[in-house]
């Protein structure tokens, strides 16, 4: 988009459509000549933000408004901006825009209040990331980690290593400088030291890059267990319908069966796996054994469920399960709870009843709870952000990986500068110390209008 960045803008700031009440935002320089065609009465332009009651001249008609003012350009743009609150009528906010439009303001483009303020200074790249993830998040744990992004905690990390090596390679060229008077401003273990440590918070942000960037939208609970251990009555019960075959034979689930299941207002995938046996490859049951793998590497949580009368611990069978898990003691109903294994294991299994419906709900709370722990301890980077920034992360570390070896060789140190230089350039693409025109926009492209 082209940065007029001298003119002043409008746009609705609430969603489309009627309403109870509306939002026209409005920012730029020429904000409050734009403002005196409009306001009725006149009022004196203030010197720190106000919010006060006004009315707008709107085709030779007064509509009543609320108008929020940040006068000075210690507001969110780095401007001028005003909040025009108000009938959330369309025909009402149409014409309000209409009379900015002819006072002297042009429609913004989308994402353009965003951009100004990341222009300004006021957010870095990532928190302008983390202002569209909280526009399109679809659960809980993306609202939360969009919102943790916003309020700065993946830029402050970066910036932090950015100025720990801008610090580093002040130490080393400064040693270049005086390199005939044998000056060491840093030593060569200090200098290792604190590389390693880069390379190590590189290594943390491209995994959690690595676990924003999946391809599935909803979270995945896979039910694992042994064969009759009642995972496919358990699915039945769980998404209110039947969806899975159910028999008292043992292995008659083979192919494996997702459904969509809706709880707390969180879309979760559920689904059903073939019971875990060892099986030759060619046969059925060992093609029925691939696709449980398949599923159970795919998962973001795993049930593993146990018949209340098996006495064989879910960990003898479980080893391979790599992702979070969840015991469940199926079939509760037919071993009363007095009579249960005491053992540690069975002790912290939940028991559930699929046929009598009892534990359900328990095992519900516990499902989303586990998911938005998971979310919560893996999911720090908003996937908008995920993607964008690999590329950066991977040369950032690249360079590093590069820095750390000629510090092992003792090689010229102007080669290890250029290094440093290339990881600097790596993390500064991350929150927006480096950029270009067209990466912003692709990134503010994706905003609504009044954003």
């Amino acid at each position: 988009m082209a940065l007029h960045l001298g003119e002043t803008i409008a746009a609705l700031g609430s969603a489309p459509g009627g309403a109870a009440r509306g939002l026209v935002r409005l920012g730029g320089p020429g904000l409050e000549a734009v403002l005196t065609q409009l306001v009725e009465p006149p009022f004196q332009w203030p010197s720190k933000p106000v919010a006060i009651g006004a009315s707008l001249r709107v085709q030779g008609s007064l509509v009543p408004a609320e108008l929020s003012l940040w006068p000075t350009a210690r507001s969110y743009i780095g401007q001028p901006l005003a909040e025009l609150h108000l009938s959330g009528s369309p025909p009402v906010l149409e014409a309000v825009l209409a009379a900015c439009f002819e006072a002297g303001a042009r429609p913004a483009e989308r994402g353009e209040f965003t951009l100004r303020a990341f222009l300004s200074g006021r957010l870095d790249l990532t928190q302008a990331e983390a202002v569209l993830g909280v526009i399109e998040a679809e659960s809980r744990a993306e609202l939360t980690t969009a919102l943790g992004q916003l309020a700065g905690g993946l830029g402050v990390e970066v910036q932090s290593a950015r100025n720990s090596l801008l610090d580093l390679l002040a130490d080393l060229e400064a040693g270049l400088d005086f390199a005939d008077e044998h000056l060491e401003f840093v030593t060569h273990d200090e200098l290792s030291r604190r590389l390693v440590e880069e390379a190590r918070l590189v290594d943390d942000l491209l995994a959690r890059a690595a676990g924003r960037m999946r391809s599935r939208p909803i979270p995945r609970v896979v039910l694992a267990g042994q064969p009759n251990a009642g995972k496919s009555t358990l699915v039945n019960a769980l998404a209110g319908r039947q969806v899975a075959l159910v028999s008292n034979q043992a292995g008659t689930t083979r192919d494996y069966v997702s459904v969509e299941w809706i709880v707390d207002g969180v879309a979760i995938e559920l689904v059903d796996t073939a019971g875990w046996e060892a099986s030759p490859e060619e046969t059925i049951a060992g093609q029925a054994q691939s696709f449980r793998a398949e599923q159970w590497s795919q998962a973001d949580l795993i049930l593993l469920c146990t018949p209340a009368d098996d006495a064989v611990p879910h960990e003898t069978w479980a080893t391979e399960a790599a992702v979070p898990t969840l015991g469940v003691l199926t079939k509760s109903d037919m071993v009363p709870a007095a009579n249960a294994s005491t053992s540690q294991t069975a002790s912290t299994q939940l028991r559930v009843s699929a046929t009598e419906g009892t534990g359900l709900s328990e095992l519900r709370r516990a499902i989303v709870a586990r998911l938005a722990t998971s979310s919560a301890d893996g999911d720090a980077l908003v996937a908008t952000t995920a993607a964008r920034c690999r590329e950066g992360l991977v040369a950032a570390r690249s360079a590093l990986g590069r820095a750390i070896a000629l510090v092992g060789l003792e090689t010229d140190q102007e080669l290890l500068a250029i290094e440093i230089r290339e990881a600097l350039d790596g993390l500064g693409r991350l929150v927006g110390a480096v950029y270009t025109d067209d990466l912003l926009d692709r990134i503010f492209s994706r905003f609504c209008i009044g954003k």
